[in-house]
């Protein structure tokens, strides 16, 4: 792991992220190196970690033995097509672009590629993130292994065996947060109609979501046992619980993530899109 070369094309949020959770965990600067169109963003990385910088994507190619594809998706076919003539020594390529297929990649950077696509999500901006991985057949387990070290150093991992279950792990994690920060928006409209101030509403929500949050992950015990501790029977949480139960909640959570999912395959599809050698001649 340490005397792994990493590439990151593209030095944006999540590249930023990535960075900063592998060299607070002592991975050494010196094999990081990162590229980016914008200066701005590559001093601010060299300032800060020490890593690598440069405009040369091709330069960076040849030299790591890993290359994180952390561009905008839209600009993927671009970045990967021009990228081919640099990775004939086959480094493991690690995608963090939403809704940029594995088939398409292999076609865009050439075959037999060992790639991994991961599917981060924004709170690995503060090392509390989620991220779900799939493989190609070419990954080797070290690789595997590589791969999913790198990206725990913004938060936990967890490897799905189909290609598809991306789309749900978008629907759970990937844009989980923002169905949070609604719930915890309508919280804090509530409170404030109850009578609380704007900021006391909001301290309490942020203070409560990341309490429960922390009894998930520290007491072993399943949501609904959680739940069922904190609802005393005839009791104030009862109450708000039957609500949520009558007006549907569940139903309309699943609804939700249906349509999310549907709308990453929607969007893989487009932006995955190979081209026939019609359309590639433009006929």
């Amino acid at each position: 792991m340490s005397q792994a070369t990493l590439a990151f094309i593209g030095a944006g949020n999540m590249a930023s992220a990535i960075i900063a959770g592998l060299v607070n965990n002592d991975y050494p600067a010196e094999f990081i190196l990162a590229t980016n169109r914008t200066p701005g963003k590559l001093h601010a990385l060299k300032e800060q970690y020490g890593i690598r910088t440069g405009s040369d994507n091709l330069s960076a190619a040849r030299e790591a033995q890993v290359v994180v594809l952390s561009v905008k998706p839209q600009i993927m076919r671009e970045v990967a097509s021009s990228l081919r003539a640099a990775l004939s020594h086959k480094p493991l390529i690690i995608s963090v672009a939403a809704g940029i297929s594995l088939e398409a990649l292999n076609h865009w950077l050439g075959e037999d590629l060992p790639i991994v696509r991961a599917m981060p999500n924004t709170p690995s901006q503060l090392g509390v993130g989620a991220c779900g991985l799939y493989a190609n057949p070419h990954a080797s387990a070290v690789q595997k292994t590589l791969a999913e070290r790198i990206m725990q150093a913004v938060g936990t991992t967890l490897w799905v065996d189909k290609e598809e279950l991306i789309d749900a792990v978008i629907a759970v994690s990937g844009s989980g947060p923002a169905y949070f920060f609604l719930f915890m928006e309508a919280m804090v409209e509530a409170g404030v109609k109850l009578g609380l101030t704007q900021q006391q509403a909001l301290d309490l929500a942020g203070q409560t979501a990341l309490g429960a949050a922390r009894m998930v992950q520290e007491s072993g015990l399943p949501p609904a046992e959680l739940r069922r501790r904190v609802t005393s029977p005839k009791g104030t949480t009862e109450q708000a619980i039957l609500t949520f139960e009558q007006q549907g909640l569940r139903q309309l959570t699943l609804e939700a993530m249906r349509a999310c999912a549907t709308r990453a395959k929607t969007l893989a599809a487009e932006l995955s899109h190979i081209p026939t050698s019609e359309e590639e001649h433009g006929k």
